[in-house]
């Protein structure tokens, strides 16, 4: 960890993306509408939807690394597997945490069984046997030939979760439909800037925790 922030570079990154979110959250708060009906409850979409595209280009990038894990045999491929799948949990977790908090005002209860709700918990629960798998899974280089398969197919998933609301009825989805371009600015360009921090933040983290784990299998497998 120390290592890390040895260097030069990363300790300015991390004062940079320190500063992004601490203007990020004054920007929230201070200088978004209030939404008619959801007042400070929609404040909570600048947080929610960034977690879950930070989220779900983390999946992203689950897959391909798994599919390059089976093409190069290179252990460094389940490296950033295994570090983006854990990153990319805790955003989507960050989603199933935001999501009730926004709902309870909105809807009158925490949770309803709704499309893109469902499909999103779904992806959560896969991710809780992918690391199920990881840690009792049994020899090491065949727990990473399943991780990588796992992770190939759990991002089936995603777009199964931005399409859902086309395969039930009208009268089951709850969820917000607006597309963001037709936002007005005041709304859009403060969800664009949290957007870019959050993607930011996304990769610094990817970047500290490949690195946490290459220090541990050092020591581990003394590589």
């Amino acid at each position: 960890m120390q290592s890390f922030f040895y260097n030069k570079n990363n300790r300015l990154l991390l004062v940079l993306i320190s500063s992004l979110l601490i203007f990020n959250i004054y920007n929230i708060i201070s200088n978004t509408p209030m939404v008619p009906d959801q007042h400070w409850a929609q404040k909570i979409f600048y947080v929610h939807v960034p977690s879950a595209w930070v989220g779900f280009l983390s999946y992203l990038i689950v897959m391909i690394a798994g599919i390059m894990f089976f093409l190069k045999k290179n252990d460094y491929w389940d490296t950033v597997g295994l570090a983006a799948a854990e990153i990319g949990t805790l955003f989507i977790m960050l989603v199933l945490i935001t999501g009730p908090i926004w709902a309870t005002p909105i809807w009158g209860k925490p949770w309803i069984w709704e499309p893109r709700l469902t499909t999103t918990f779904i992806l959560f629960l896969i991710y809780i046997g992918y690391f199920m798998i990881r840690s009792f899974g049994g020899h090491v280089e065949r727990v990473k030939r399943y991780a990588a398969a796992i992770g190939i197919i759990a991002f089936l998933d995603v777009p199964i979760i931005f399409v859902s609301v086309q395969f039930w009825a009208p009268e089951i989805q709850s969820h917000p439909q607006v597309e963001m371009a037709n936002q007005p600015s005041g709304i859009l360009f403060p969800f664009l800037i949290s957007l870019c921090i959050f993607t930011l933040v996304y990769f610094v983290m990817l970047k500290f925790r490949i690195h946490v784990i290459q220090l541990k299998n050092k020591v581990i497998y003394n590589v």
